[in-house]
């Protein structure tokens, strides 16, 4: 029974102190639960703090962005007002500018005229200083009916006429001389003057005619010689004629000597460009034809190397067949090695095939630079093309044709258009060509270290050998130097005998 009592004593206190401890518990998470509690708050706090600062932040960054955009809409609107102005303004600019460019070439063109007109006038004052007159008084029996007998029965068509900048520049000047003829004649007031002077210019209009109908591309000079032995045979007439008179008409002659010439010159211009022409379809013919003969070159070339190739190709299959019926190896290897050397050969061949073939279906080739001291002088230099493997035979065939030394290379420069590398060159050296009217004569004169500076702008891999070595014409200047030092000694001997 008293161990009942204790185990019920022992179990009560257990009970009891379960309890407490349950207390406990109870109590620590009610402190945990009013913790949790406050933490909660607290991220409620945050969270709703959170929410501000955003509603604020966006709000603020609305209201910025705002700003920005009505800123930025600003700046456009005033950046679009001012490209409009300078729009206007550079508009402005380009209508004064046609204006005063207008203004410019019809200053110009009168200033072209002044000078002409000074020009005569200047002769014409030269002219009657000069003049020889004599003191008789005569005046031509001729009746003003018969002085259409005297003014040209054909009036010749003009080659300048078929030419619109020249038909231009022939009727302006014409336009001149047919003012100076009517000033000239409003000075006359007996019938007697003006039958006298319009004869004059009826004859002038004539031999101005004839002169013109007579011009070709190699008598510019002999046609201006016409016009002054022309005008001096009038100023004999005029001396020898009325006195009364001949002052004037002198003056005339002399205005319009100047004009004359101007004509003569303005048709021949008709002549030059006829002649450019003829000689750029000259050189275009030359060019096929050089073109034709290194198509030709090539061909044969190109057989000869296929032959070649055959050959080896012939040869290395021989080698071959000795190879597979031998047991020696030393002796195989003898003509393993054969048969590679063979086979380079082969390849050295087909790469030049490879040339060939480029050369004859494009426009490679080589642009060459050279000069020939003893035929031009220093500072000329020819300027040409050539689609050969072998450049210098170009060179070697021009060096034996019609010159009497050979030309040194200073420059060969290939090109995959070396048609167009050469007219490029041309163009560029259009100032310093010898020949403006036969552009087959490919001769420059330019300074060689401006040359060598243009080609390594074209091609800074290009070799560029500055020296004239001009061998033949420095042998041949020394042989006569030797031959002169003899004769002189030889003269100088005989002197002392």
């Amino acid at each position: 029974m008293f161990k009942n009592l204790r185990e019920l004593f022992s179990l009560k206190k257990t009970i009891e102190q379960k309890k407490l401890e349950i207390m406990e518990k109870d109590n620590y998470i009610n402190k945990v639960n009013s913790q949790i509690s406050e933490i909660d708050k607290l991220l409620n706090d945050k969270e709703n703090l959170k929410n501000s600062i955003l509603t604020e932040a966006m709000e603020f960054a609305s209201k910025k962005s705002h700003e920005v955009i009505q800123n930025i809409s600003t700046d456009i609107h005033e950046i679009v007002k001012q490209k409009a102005l300078k729009q206007n303004e550079l508009l402005e600019t380009e209508t004064q500018f046609e204006k005063t460019t207008k203004s410019l070439n019809t200053s110009l063109k009168k200033l072209s005229k002044s000078k002409t007109l000074y020009s005569t006038f200047n002769n014409a004052i030269d002219r009657f200083f000069n003049a020889e007159l004599g003191d008789s008084y005569k005046i031509p029996k001729l009746k003003l009916d018969e002085a259409e007998q005297l003014s040209p029965t054909v009036t010749l068509k003009l080659h300048s006429m078929d030419v619109r900048e020249l038909k231009k520049k022939f009727k302006e000047n014409d336009k001149l001389i047919e003012e100076i003829l009517k000033k000239y004649e409003a000075r006359y007031n007996t019938k007697a003057n003006i039958t006298i002077y319009r004869l004059m210019v009826i004859a002038l209009r004539a031999e101005l005619q004839n002169i013109l109908s007579n011009l070709k591309y190699e008598n510019l000079e002999d046609s201006l010689n016409s016009i002054t032995t022309m005008i001096e045979k009038y100023f004999i007439i005029i001396g020898d004629g009325n006195k009364s008179i001949a002052g004037t008409l002198a003056k005339f002659i002399g205005e319009i000597e100047l004009l004359f010439k101007n004509a003569v010159k303005i048709e021949y211009e008709y002549y030059l460009k006829k002649e450019k022409a003829r000689q750029e379809q000259l050189a275009i013919r030359e060019q096929m034809r050089q073109e034709a003969e290194e198509r030709k070159r090539l061909a044969d070339q190109q057989k000869q190397v296929e032959k070649e190739e055959e050959k080896y190709n012939n040869e290395i299959a021989k080698l071959q067949a000795l190879m597979n019926t031998t047991e020696d190896i030393s002796k195989t290897n003898e003509l393993n090695a054969k048969i590679l050397e063979l086979q380079n050969y082969i390849k050295e061949l087909e790469t030049k095939k490879d040339e060939i073939v480029k050369l004859q279906n494009g426009k490679a080739g080589n642009v060459y630079i050279i000069s020939n001291l003893g035929s031009f002088g220093d500072d000329i230099f020819k300027v040409g093309m050539t689609r050969r493997i072998d450049p210098q035979e170009r060179i070697n065939e021009l060096s034996s044709a019609s010159v009497p030394f050979s030309f040194d290379v200073h420059s060969f420069i290939f090109s995959d258009d070396a048609v167009g590398l050469e007219s490029k060159l041309h163009d560029i050296l259009k100032e310093n060509r010898l020949n403006r009217v036969n552009m087959r004569k490919e001769f420059f004169k330019i300074n060689i270290d401006e040359l060598e500076k243009l080609v390594a702008d074209i091609d800074p891999t290009a070799d560029f050998n500055k020296t004239m070595l001009a061998e033949d014409f420095r042998q041949s200047m020394s042989v006569d130097s030797i031959l002169e030092s003899s004769e002189d000694s030889y003269n100088d001997l005989k002197v002392n005998a």
